[in-house]
């Protein structure tokens, strides 16, 4: 069995940019690519797992998120691909739910389809939806302050006494 970081990307590794399309708008969040090199030195498989309603919304395409993701796997410099797999819920809210999260679909597939631990695994992100995913799956969670709501402020947080990060820096300084 192994370990893995299942990663919320808007918030957790890049600024969050509201239903961003535009790879040039990328931004990553100060420590990330140092965090994510940690995490890997230390034998973490690392999965994105992100929500992109503005797909469903008809905002922006499946291939802007593509695009997106690649640029922040170009800025994080740490090589391609960086994740063991990648699920972009583009589901809106009202749509029926595939992946979306709080759904833990993609995690529970991903423990199975790798053989990894759950007592060794993360779900990392800054949304009440991230950790519910998380909290689904039965995996660690890590509520992160780099999003645009204080997770401190969430009863998922405050009622399950989760840890709460300043960023994913902070968190990856962690691992062990």
């Amino acid at each position: 069995m192994s370990k893995a970081l299942f990663l919320d990307r808007d918030g957790t590794l890049i600024i969050d940019k509201t239903y961003l399309a535009d790879p040039a708008g990328v931004e990553l969040i100060p420590g990330v690519a140092a965090g994510l090199q940690r995490a890997r030195s230390l034998g973490y498989k690392l999965f994105l797992f992100t929500n992109q309603s503005g797909i469903g919304r008809g905002y922006h395409t499946m291939d802007d998120t593509l695009r997106v993701n690649a640029r922040m796997e170009e800025l994080l410099g740490l090589g391609s691909p960086l994740f063991a797999a990648t699920c972009i819920a583009p589901e809106a809210p009202g749509q029926p739910v595939v992946y979306r999260k709080p759904s833990p679909r993609f995690i529970l597939e991903k423990l199975e389809q790798h053989r990894l631990d759950p007592a060794q695994c993360w779900m990392v992100g800054d949304s009440a939806a991230d950790i519910g995913a998380g909290r689904a799956a039965q995996v660690n969670v890590a509520a992160l302050c780099t999003g645009k709501v204080d997770p401190r402020t969430l009863p998922e947080v405050t009622t399950h006494g989760l840890p709460v990060y300043p960023s994913f820096a902070e968190f990856a300084a962690t691992l062990t």
